[in-house]
């Protein structure tokens, strides 16, 4: 295995993935500077091995690595682990890749170049959320998600949701008898600022609620027309 290692004595400890030795050394000192613990690993089948320890609390990840790609090990991770932030870095330009890394359970995305100083405020405002404490389950009506295994059943049939579908669900459940606004949905689980031209939020709630409001059930997820939306059981 060829890495490089960061010892720092404070925690979090953060796994930084990226093939570009140069680009992989700077990240890792700038974390240092800031006193984060700092792996670093350079190919992706090393990294698929090092992520089945649990003692990282963020990872970084390139997209291009060599033998293991970033989107097969984001998939690779999620089912094990839904709960680790995950920052994708990308050289590629296009919307797609963008989508296809979110979609399989990045927590947020920045294209290459970037700046060193807005890599640094991204990781911190994904431990921000992910130190947060939260129980591991919560119960409405008939409805329990489970964050800890990542599992949401409803009068005991199982509900199948992607990793951002889950998101979504979580956030309504963890505030729960109050307003959201689309606006509150993209930051918190798309991590980007709202986009009144895009109806994604929309989108992504009409999957949830089609999976959770099942035929002749009590409807759980109401739109507040002009706000957004609640999840409910009064």
């Amino acid at each position: 295995m060829t890495t490089a290692i960061y010892s720092v004595a404070k925690p979090p400890q953060i796994l930084v993935v990226e093939d570009d030795q140069p680009l992989a050394s700077f990240i890792g000192e700038r974390l240092q500077s800031e006193l984060y613990g700092v792996d670093v690993l350079y190919d992706g089948l090393d990294a698929s091995s090092a992520l089945k320890n649990p003692k990282y609390d963020l990872v970084i990840l390139d997209l291009s690595l060599p033998h293991v790609d970033g989107l097969t090990l984001l998939q690779e991770l999620r089912p094990q682990n839904p709960t680790l932030p995950v920052l994708v870095l990308t050289g590629r330009c296009s919307s797609e890749d963008r989508v296809n890394s979110l979609d399989s359970g990045a927590d947020d995305c920045m294209n290459k170049p970037f700046s060193l100083s807005e890599l640094s405020a991204r990781v911190r405002a994904l431990l921000r959320r992910n130190f947060h404490p939260v129980e591991d389950s919560t119960v409405i009506a008939d409805l329990m998600v489970d964050r800890r295994n990542h599992r949401v059943h409803r009068a005991g049939r199982r509900i199948s949701l992607s990793s951002r579908e889950f998101g979504v669900l979580d956030y309504l459940v963890r505030n729960a008898r109050h307003p959201v606004t689309r606006a509150e949905l993209m930051e918190n689980v798309w991590h980007h600022a709202f986009d009144a031209s895009t109806n994604l939020v929309d989108v992504y709630v009409k999957y949830v609620r089609d999976k959770v409001d099942g035929p002749g059930e009590q409807k759980l997820i109401l739109t507040l027309r002009g706000i957004g939306y609640t999840l409910t059981d009064e």
